[in-house]
């Protein structure tokens, strides 16, 4: 007689959301002491893994990545859902809870084809569809061109050998995860900030699900949650989108956690920029900064935001 599962956990299909629905389920068994067995990783393409030819802001934006698990947890498919928190909208049903925020990975952004920013050759085609990063580099290699760039991990460093684009950047945490770390030179963060909620893994579930909830507490990193939520409360009052440049760093600073972030015009030309020591749980003062930064930001950058 086949084990029923004590947990389903829904996953993309990708090779970097099955790694992270493996490190979630491997943390599930130390936590509680199951088997394996007792999880089941249910596996489903996201409409964001289906369309590869466009930028992800033009066909829908992060919902793309969301939709299909939604879905399944309203439909009692999957019990929770892994998510990379860098892909997840800001607002969220309230039918739906992060149950759980893993350990974050290295929050970095990975350089691909040259040693530094400053070594890439002049004129040099950057592959990359984030409007953050584009800006970001145009705002330090104005003399660079941006060329779409999307689909997965390996996908993108197939197109960068392709000849496709000279340089690219990736997620540190992806190629880490995928058993790709020594890839390209890591960004020092104080050069260049990361995307919001970069390198944490969320799981959510159905929020009148109590006995799942209380099994992924188990696992809820209260660190990360920390960094993550304060990012996301930063991007709420931006009412930052898929075509906004928005780049944040959370760092521990004794008790307290220090934000900087900064937003950008769409050609990297304009920032604004900005710092803030918070408490952690403080959501009004991530806000605030999020405020902040659209109030000193030229309308290059406004318009750019939904409340620009």
């Amino acid at each position: 007689m086949t084990k029923q599962p004590k947990l389903r956990l829904g996953t993309r299909q990708s090779p970097l959301a099955v790694a992270q629905a493996e490190e979630a389920r491997e943390r599930l068994c130390q936590a509680h002491g199951w088997d394996e067995a007792d999880i089941e990783l249910v596996k489903v393409r996201a409409s964001g893994d289906k369309i590869q030819d466009r930028p992800l802001a033009d066909i829908g934006g992060k919902a793309l990545w969301t939709r299909e698990l939604d879905i399944w947890l309203a439909e009692g498919k999957i019990d929770a859902a892994v998510h990379s928190m860098k892909d997840v909208e800001t607002i969220r049903p309230d039918s739906l809870t992060i149950a759980a925020i893993l350990p974050r990975e290295d929050v970095r952004d990975v350089l691909i084809g040259a040693r530094s920013i400053r070594e890439i050759p002049q004129g040099a085609r950057i592959g990359t569809s984030a409007p953050r990063r584009a800006a970001q580099m145009l705002h330090q290699r104005p003399d660079c061109s941006i060329v779409s760039f999307r689909g997965n991990v390996a996908t993108r460093l197939a197109k960068l050998s392709a000849g496709e684009a000279d340089v690219t950047l990736l997620a540190a945490a992806g190629l880490n995860r995928t058993n790709r770390q020594g890839t390209g030179t890591a960004l020092d963060p104080a050069e260049w900030l990361p995307a919001p909620a970069q390198g944490a893994i969320g799981i959510e579930c159905n929020t009148a699900d109590a006995q799942t909830r209380a099994f992924l507490a188990a696992i809820d990193d209260a660190p990360s949650r920390h960094s993550v939520m304060a990012e996301r409360a930063m991007l709420g009052a931006l009412g930052g989108t898929c075509h906004s440049p928005i780049a944040v760093m959370t760092t521990r600073d004794g008790e307290m956690l220090a934000l900087r972030a900064a937003i950008f015009s769409a050609d990297g030309y304009e920032r604004a920029e900005g710092t803030i020591r918070m408490a952690p749980g403080d959501m009004a003062a991530a806000a605030g900064l999020g405020r902040d930064l659209l109030s000193r930001a030229p309308i290059s950058i406004t318009k750019l935001f939904e409340g620009g």
